[in-house]
């Protein structure tokens, strides 16, 4: 068993702090509360009313099948952008002052098939505190054997051509939360190295009684008012989750599995280290920071690096204080990874993938013919990752 991790500030870094403080004084000279204001009042509204608006078209049944078939895709690229802009922010309490009001916009995690108890796990505690550190952070464990996200992962044959499938995989991530992943994380021992043994009772209900919800809002009211066979209904829900679950895997991956991020191994001992907010600097990439287009749909998840260090800052702030944290990452040497726009974040990732794939080739050729390695290792491509 891996011991627990800790932070270790060995060079006593005082980024943190400062960076805190400055932020702060910003906010208050500013005049401005850190929780959501008016234009994310707005969002919100626009965001949920898009959503029902789309499923009561659906529900109709007024349009051809290819119609239907459009607005199932673009019900499921609603629903991420529910969770991006809303529910993420609401379970981390940046949403509102009040805790009621961010319970009852966390609800809309269900709404989407996502239990927000369980995301509070795995997100709040899990990867926001071991953010990129394998056997950890479960977010880089992404279908362990196919996919290879860091170069501590496990090695199959196959991952040579990840670059080339992996995309497919992430388009499943949505149909897995809804109809399994939620289950496993709920009931499995601990989350990396997070134990998970002691769930409020209610919990256990409000998982199987919200999942049968959604599974009714979702799968059987459509099969009951829709005039549809079957296989028309597999086709809208599998399609309507692979739009949603491509967007959601996409996103996800683009803040932390791109060129320049690490992923460090603590110490025998389990410490890291560096101070937790330098290694957020270290692990975590902004991408199309200057686009408002970006930023309305995204919900501030092309902004890690803020949100990373400011979870409890509602995102719509995130364009604001990001040029403080910039100029103080330099004046502590620290990196302050950003690939300007989508596209040139999806190329860094491809990169990675295909670099991460290699790497595997690489280390099961060495574990099979080690004696062949060693006489051409002048001749080999390097298999490191800075």
């Amino acid at each position: 068993m891996s011991p627990k991790v800790k932070f270790i500030n060995t060079q006593q870094s005082g980024f943190f702090s400062t960076v805190r403080s400055r932020v702060d004084a910003y906010l208050k000279e500013k005049g401005v509360s850190k929780y959501a204001n008016q234009a994310m009042w707005r969002k919100t509204i626009f965001y949920l009313t898009l959503s029902l608006g789309i499923y009561l078209l659906i529900l109709s049944g007024r349009f051809g099948v290819w119609t239907m078939f459009g607005l199932s895709l673009l019900l499921g690229i609603c629903c991420a952008l529910i969770g991006f802009n809303i529910g993420h922010d609401a379970i981390h309490g940046s949403f509102s002052a009040s805790r009621k009001v961010n319970k009852a916009l966390s609800f809309t995690f269900n709404l989407i098939g996502a239990s927000p108890y369980v995301w509070s796990l795995t997100h709040n505690i899990v990867h926001h505190t071991y953010t990129n550190i394998p056997g950890h952070d479960e977010d880089i464990e992404v279908a362990p054997g196919l996919i290879r996200l860091h170069p501590d992962d496990k090695l199959n044959k196959v991952q040579r051509f990840q670059h080339l499938y992996a995309f497919g995989l992430y388009s499943l991530s949505s149909l897995s939360w809804v109809l399994r992943k939620d289950y496993v994380k709920f009931f499995q021992k601990k989350i990396g190295q997070h134990p998970t043994l002691n769930h409020p009772r209610r919990e256990y209900f409000n998982l199987f009684f919200y999942k049968a919800i959604y599974y009714f809002l979702f799968m059987v009211l459509p099969l009951l008012v829709l005039q549809i066979t079957w296989w028309q209904f597999v086709i809208g829900f599998v399609g309507m989750h692979l739009a949603e679950g491509l967007v959601m895997g996409l996103v996800f991956q683009l803040a932390h599995v791109v060129e320049g991020t690490d992923f460090p191994l603590p110490n025998e001992k389990g410490n890291m280290e560096e101070a937790w907010a330098d290694h957020q600097m270290r692990t975590t990439a902004n991408f199309a920071t200057r686009s408002r287009l970006a930023g309305f749909l995204l919900g501030g998840l092309n902004q890690q690096i803020e949100h990373h260090l400011f979870p409890k800052v509602c995102h719509i702030h995130y364009p604001a204080i990001s040029g403080i944290v910039r100029q103080t990452a330099q004046e502590f040497g620290l990196p302050y990874i950003e690939n300007p726009t989508f596209f040139k974040a999806l190329q860094s990732h491809y990169r990675m993938l295909k670099k991460f794939g290699l790497h595997a080739c690489q280390l099961q050729q060495i574990q099979r013919r080690p004696e062949a390695y060693k006489a051409t290792a002048g001749k080999q491509k390097s298999l490191t990752f800075k």
